[in-house]
């Protein structure tokens, strides 16, 4: 009698209509303890009933977490695992009760993690894998619940299905993949705790993604549009997870092996059929999984011989500010200890002018930034007097003079270590722009403030001891008494100060 009770009342529910009057007679509240029945139709029915009636009731769910319904649920999931109808009837509940934190609090204290681990290797349909997805996505947003699902293998599994899917050309395969990178970037991100063990599993992940790529050089659909979308939305979620966790990739050879097979042309043609128009997520997250695999060394020579930094010149054709950030920022990388490199990017003229347009560009500061120390970069890494001279006729030594007055240590070290490496390879290129940027006076400014950090005054002093090997600006700084201002640095708290000041003293006098 029960047991059909409670199959009408779940019928009913199913009319909105009808939802009030059951709540009005308080049937949730008699309903809640059949949960604990061991009657499966019992349960089955019951659990219907409630779920319909307070669907999208909040106040009604709250209450439901109150009187105890999450164990119930995770009971249910653990006892009934072979039934169907029931897993589906519990996750369904839990995908309603999920994003309440009073829900995710009672989770924390339950085994919900290792059962939906369960679950998920269980799942075969479309169906099921999408509502244990939501459901992970919910409870992933509590850092608490996130490390239970980490260290109960939820990414590791994830995995597993991305390469169950591989090869697939199926839109709905397609949707699958795209989910599970999504979950395996949650449950990496976040809280600091236990970050060990998400480092571990991230590099695991990284492995599959390998495996996948491997497959994919060989496999069968590799031409399918779905797949392709897929297997770029795989890498993209999987490298911006690795890239939030600063994880050194190349420790384990995975940075080399993604290069070496493909995935930055792979991503780079992506970026060319979509960075004027497209998904503006997936084309920031392929930028930024650009941006990872540039900055191992053992990367950036295998992607200097392929002949990427040209492909990445050609993409900043977008008028898209956050695109062209990400662009120059990516070659900065590139050049970052690479002499080839930024011989490469020194001596092309339209890039040259590219980048002395958007150091004047007012309206978007990370761009201008962005320009200005890719020019900084550029200078710095590269040997090359024709570099030297290409930047000065390209009207980009002034901007590097600006550099120098930046708010930002970082910045301003970054100038003048550039314009001090400049120096030494071709002073001579170099001396008009200084004049007219009025260098000197710049630099006898940050040796006088108080404000100026020891290591922008000691890199200052350093570039100082470049231009006196010229006449005319040794002139300069003579009329400009920065010896004065030398002088007084020789008391400087700072050891490294006081020692750059009297080196600097002594060419200038003429002693070394």
């Amino acid at each position: 009698c029960a047991v059909k009770a409670a199959h009408v009342l779940s019928e009913i529910a199913k009319n909105e209509e009808m939802k009030k009057p059951c709540i009005e007679a308080d049937l949730v509240p008699v309903l809640i303890p059949l949960l604990e029945s061991r009657d499966q139709e019992m349960l089955l029915h019951t659990g219907r009933a409630i779920g319909r009636i307070c669907y999208d009731n909040r106040d009604l769910q709250e209450e439901l977490v109150k009187v105890g319904v999450i164990p119930s649920l995770v009971r249910i999931l653990t006892d009934y695992a072979e039934s169907e109808p029931l897993v589906h009837v519990a996750l369904l509940a839990l995908y309603n009760l999920a994003d309440l934190d009073t829900a995710k609090e009672a989770l924390s204290k339950t085994n919900v993690a290792e059962q939906l681990v369960k679950h998920l290797r269980r799942a075969v349909s479309h169906e099921r894998l999408e509502i244990v997805f939501e459901v992970l996505q919910a409870l992933a947003e509590n850092d608490a619940l996130k490390v239970q699902l980490v260290e109960a293998g939820v990414p590791e599994v994830l995995s597993e299905i991305l390469l169950r899917l591989q090869g697939s050309s199926q839109a709905e395969d397609t949707c699958i993949v795209k989910a599970a990178s999504d979950l395996i970037v949650s449950l990496l991100l976040g809280a600091d705790a236990h970050s060990s063990l998400k480092l571990n599993v991230a590099k695991n992940n990284a492995k599959s993604l390998v495996s996948i790529l491997s497959r994919h050089e060989t496999g069968q659909g590799k031409d399918s549009l779905n797949f392709q979308f897929a297997l770029f939305t795989s890498i993209i979620m999987f490298l911006t997870s690795l890239t939030c966790l600063v994880l050194p990739l190349s420790s384990d050879g995975n940075c080399l092996r993604m290069v070496q097979l493909g995935v930055i042309h792979q991503l780079l043609d992506l970026l060319e059929k979509h960075v004027q128009s497209g998904d503006t997520s997936v084309k920031h997250a392929a930028l930024s999984a650009l941006q990872n695999l540039a900055i191992p060394v053992v990367s950036k020579v295998q992607m200097l011989e392929e002949g990427v930094a040209e492909r990445i010149e050609a993409l900043l054709r977008s008028e898209s500010p956050p695109v062209q950030f990400k662009l120059l920022e990516t070659l900065r990388m590139l050049a970052d200890g690479q002499a080839d490199a930024a011989e490469i990017l020194g001596q092309d003229p339209m890039l040259l002018k590219r980048l002395v347009q958007w150091c004047n560009v007012n309206d978007h500061s990370g761009v201008r930034g962005e320009a200005n120390r890719l020019l900084a970069s550029i200078l710095h890494h590269n040997r090359s007097q024709e570099v030297v001279k290409a930047i000065q006729e390209a009207q980009g030594v002034k901007h590097l003079v600006s550099m120098t007055t930046s708010e930002h240590a970082a910045t301003q070290n970054e100038a003048l270590n550039a314009l001090a490496v400049a120096s030494a390879i071709d002073l001579e290129t170099l001396e008009e722009s200084f004049k007219e940027s009025q260098l000197i006076q710049s630099l006898h400014k940050l040796l006088q403030e108080d404000n100026t950090s020891p290591e922008v005054k000691y890199n200052s002093m350093g570039l100082l001891c470049r231009l006196l090997n010229s006449g005319d600006l040794r002139q300069e700084i003579e009329k400009d008494k920065i010896k004065e201002t030398l002088e007084q640095l020789c008391s400087h708290s700072n050891a490294n100060v006081v020692k750059a000041a009297v080196t600097t003293l002594q060419v200038l006098r003429g002693e070394t």
